[in-house]
């Protein structure tokens, strides 16, 4: 191999490197772990809490907890993570909805088993209350897995700003 070979390689390794990197900005930030089954040589159980900002309604953010199963199989990915999940969104800030959404629109997925399990968040809107409401759950492609939680934002004024109707903002 040429000197520019060796270049090019080491550009698309890094490029390849900086992509998932890159796809990674989105996801939830971690608040903190809560070890729940300690392990001597592989690493532990926990209890693993997130913050995700709605990416549409400016202003809102969940809190969700999700058990990840530790030891060397949880560690590689392998093992499938039980379907328990909980959440909390609050408004934390003036409510701005950046765009029009359906009912149920998903906002985040996580892959809890290798190929069949997810936990997913959805948004939806209560127009007649002005209330903005997330699902959280789990589901499995084969035998079903209904573990949800659900938590409710109503819209209110923040400061001077006035609260906008979330149903002005569905798709029809």
């Amino acid at each position: 191999m040429t000197k520019l070979h060796h270049v090019l390689a080491a550009l698309l390794l890094m490029l390849g490197l900086a992509v998932p990197a890159l796809a990674q900005s989105d996801d939830p930030e971690l608040i903190f772990k809560k070890s729940t089954v300690w392990r001597m040589l592989s690493p532990d159980a926990t209890l693993d809490t997130y913050v995700l900002d709605d990416p549409v309604v400016k202003g809102v953010a969940c809190y969700f907890t999700v058990p990840q199963v530790g030891g060397w199989s949880g560690w590689a990915g392998f093992a499938e993570e039980r379907s328990e999940t909980s959440i909390a969104c609050r408004q934390v800030g003036p409510i701005q909805i950046t765009s029009k959404f359906d009912q149920g629109e998903e906002i985040y997925r996580q892959r809890r088993s290798l190929f069949w399990k997810k936990m997913q968040i959805v948004r939806g809107c209560d127009p007649k209350r002005n209330v903005l409401v997330y699902l959280a759950y789990t589901d499995k492609l084969i035998e079903g897995s209904p573990q949800n939680s659900t938590s409710t934002v109503p819209l209110m004024p923040w400061g001077n700003e006035p609260a906008p109707k979330c149903g002005d903002f569905m798709n029809p």
